[in-house]
């Protein structure tokens, strides 16, 4: 039986108490000495989180967490949208480096949920919004529009058939967050 490192419940446990020491500090700390990073090399990765997270340049995973090099997973798409590209990266990081825990973390404020709710897209910026669309429905609200959005990703993550065998067999979690910009609180949705 596969065993995850970390299990989901210690993986968000550490990212929540990550959230508080980010919000309750003025600094980040991070070791990036050359032996520090050496040993990445070395021994590979072991993220104990993986974080789908939207490409605002205001939302850094990694900062909001207080995590450091080769402790969290990321993939960044605008909108925090989900394909095939962004599974097969869930699946890569699930399966062959154990992580077990899948974090959807969308935010207030986001461009690609007012484009959806605001405006008509032309290009490819429109394969973005047309699944944000799908997600939120008639939703009107920017908050609920953001929360409906992530859950879909959610949705969709956990109807993926690796997923679901991993949820089933081993334990993996898909969970998801929003993170509010004027505070730095991360609000996991239950």
């Amino acid at each position: 039986m596969k065993e995850y490192r970390i299990s989901a419940k210690d993986a968000k446990d550490r990212l929540i108490k990550g959230n508080l020491d980010y919000i309750s500090t003025n600094e980040y700390v991070c070791g990036t000495s050359s032996e520090y990073i050496k040993s990445f090399c070395e021994n590979g990765q072991q993220p104990y989180a993986i974080i789908v997270a939207c490409s605002d340049s205001r939302v850094v995973p990694e900062l909001i967490f207080s995590a450091g090099i080769g402790d969290l997973f990321v993939i960044r798409v605008a909108g925090n949208v989900i394909d095939s590209h962004q599974l097969g990266s869930i699946e890569y990081a699930a399966e062959h480096l154990g992580t077990g825990l899948i974090v959807v973390l969308g935010h207030d404020h986001c461009g690609a949920v007012d484009a959806a709710l605001n405006h008509e897209p032309d290009g490819y910026i429109k394969f973005i919004t047309d699944e944000i669309v799908k997600a939120i429905g008639d939703e009107k609200d920017e908050f609920k529009a953001c929360c409906l959005n992530v859950k879909h990703s959610c949705d969709i993550i956990k109807h993926s058939l690796r997923i679901q065998k991993d949820e089933h067999d081993y334990g993996l979690q898909v969970v998801g967050a929003v993170y509010h910009l004027e505070s730095g609180e991360v609000e996991f949705l239950s």
